[in-house]
């Protein structure tokens, strides 16, 4: 295995494992795991799409992460990566080029081989993406061919140093499908997918649920798992239900086993009626602000630093999210390998917002709100109905920001909408997050030679994500990581808000769900007490 990442992965864990509850559990010893049973699993939001290579929303992710294997996995309680249907891998000096071995007898559900010319088939595929595949191309950057080298056996290889990559292998936007899927148009993909996971994709109806049922046969999986095999449960049902407290009834009342999204007022009566609450950082970008900085206001500086100074992180996370989230601190969870903590650049300071607008020439008029040259200092933000902390969340910082005259006006838009929304550019400020457990996820978003869907001008930060995607060495590559954060925080490129915390309700006769690196969770081992 290549040396150079491993360091990076254990710094990781060290910091999960501070920042992250232990699981839960019911009081009564639940006994011996039990095959069998249904999983009813509500989320607040669906994304449109059944193709993990296409999706990002967590709400879409806790399914299909079930439906496809990857080559790796990344263990959360020490952040190393772990064989998966990969039993061993190397790269070159530079990290240039990746040669996996793989774990022979695996097939796709439809039956056909998952073998070295199935990895290649879908590497090669994730180029030709829309908009909808940003995710597995940004693992990729670089990517110039796989050769097969025999069924068992491939290279990856790159134009350049890419030093992320193998951490990318182990997420579900490089789940292996099968190549008759990946031969398909991406909308065909995002109806039905073909992949090797413990659970196949059952019935999808857009909006309403995705049904999974358990693979008969499944001999393989992640050398993290508790035991190998086919999974416990016979089904899975993951049930789209946008209205918070329909979700909490619901599990209160036995009608559904888990639900995702837990606001804190949610938490107490839970807990009271027996629900186990798992909970665990999520490592990445924050939630936070950023300016499509091709628009007159993006392009502000007084404007983003103003909206920065007039949040009031505290006041959000202690009004907004559950017990167990903490404010951003810079433009990495506390989580994240690489981070570096920006708090002092991360003020509430109303009084220094209101100077730093009058300076600019944005003064306020007879209604509070500032203007310039007549026109108002009116900032849209957009934000995604996949969480009803989202709502609430920008809900008060409209509150916060308009006592210093700036009048931010809410656009919701569902979050199937997201990714066409940020690629069209259609949009002034955008409210959201994105998970991974690697500091590449800043040039994934930020570097003006990606995806750069915050229309930032070309500058040093550009010069410092690309000199981290190809440094393997890990203290200089945390050196660049925290001169990039310090930098995109302290020009306000990103207005970190709240560091996201993947909390669960749980019904107190579900055993074994897991949450992986990324916390997003694993439904292999997860078991239910039978009566």
């Amino acid at each position: 295995m290549p040396r150079s990442l491993t360091p990076w992965l254990v710094a990781a864990a060290v910091s999960l494992s501070a920042c992250g509850s232990a699981p839960a559990t019911s009081t009564a010893d639940p006994g011996v795991p039990q095959p069998g049973g249904t999983l009813r699993f509500a989320v607040s939001s669906d994304q449109g799409c059944v193709d993990p290579q296409q999706v990002g929303s967590n709400d879409t992710i806790f399914s299909l992460r079930q439906v496809v294997d990857s080559l790796t996995d990344q263990d959360p309680a020490t952040g190393e990566l772990r064989p998966w249907l990969a039993t061993s891998w190397e790269s070159n000096a530079d990290a240039s080029a990746y040669t996996f071995t793989l774990r022979d007898g695996v097939t796709f559900s439809d039956g056909t081989p998952l073998d070295a010319a199935a990895v290649k088939a879908n590497f090669d595929a994730v180029q030709d993406l829309g908009a909808r595949g940003t995710l597995p191309k940004g693992y990729l950057a670089g990517y110039t061919g796989t050769a097969v080298e025999s069924p068992t056996r491939l290279t990856v290889a790159f134009d350049r140093p890419n030093v992320q990559f193998l951490q990318g292998t182990s997420t579900h936007s490089l789940g292996i499908l099968s190549p008759a899927t990946v031969a398909k148009s991406d909308d065909e993909r995002c109806a039905a997918v073909v992949g090797s996971g413990p659970f196949v994709i059952e019935s999808y109806t857009r909006d309403e649920s995705i049904v999974l049922a358990r693979r008969p046969g499944y001999a393989w999986g992640s050398s993290l798992w508790q035991s190998p095999g086919e999974a416990r449960l016979d089904r899975v049902e993951f049930r789209i239900v946008p209205e918070s407290g329909v979700r909490v009834g619901s599990l209160a009342s036995g009608e559904v086993d888990a639900i995702g999204n837990l606001a804190q007022q949610d938490e107490a009566p839970l807990t009271a009626a027996g629900a186990q609450l798992l909970g665990r950082a999520n490592p990445g970008i924050p939630f936070g602000i950023s300016f499509n900085q091709a628009t007159p206001l993006g392009a502000d500086p007084a404007v983003r630093e103003a909206v920065s100074l007039a949040i009031d992180r505290a006041e959000v996370v202690a009004t907004v999210y559950s017990s167990q989230t903490k404010p951003a601190t810079s433009a990495l969870a506390s989580t994240t390998p690489g981070y570096a903590d920006q708090a002092a650049l991360l003020p509430f300071d109303l009084a220094k917002a209101g100077s730093v607008l009058d300076a600019a020439g944005w003064l306020p008029g007879p209604d509070g709100i500032r203007a310039r040259n007549g026109t108002p200092l009116t900032v849209e933000l957009t934000w995604y109905s996949n969480s009803p902390a989202n709502r609430a969340a920008v809900e008060l910082i409209q509150q916060q920001v308009r006592k210093v005259g700036i009048d931010l006006q809410l656009r919701e838009k569902p979050i199937s909408e997201s990714t066409p929304t940020q690629q069209a550019g259609d949009f002034v400020a955008s409210w959201g997050n994105l998970t991974r457990a690697d500091p590449d996820i800043l040039r994934s978003q930020y570097s003006t030679a990606g995806n750069n869907y915050y229309r930032l001008p070309p500058g040093p930060i550009d010069t410092l994500l690309a000199e981290q995607a190809a440094q393997p060495d890990p203290a200089a590559r945390a050196a660049i990581v925290a001169q990039a954060q310090q930098l995109l925080v302290q020009e306000h490129h990103t207005i970190p808000v709240v560091e996201l915390t993947t909390v669960l309700g749980v019904a107190p006769d579900v055993q074994g769900i897991l949450f992986d690196a990324s916390s997003r969770i694993q439904l292999h081992d997860t078991w239910k007490v039978q009566p």
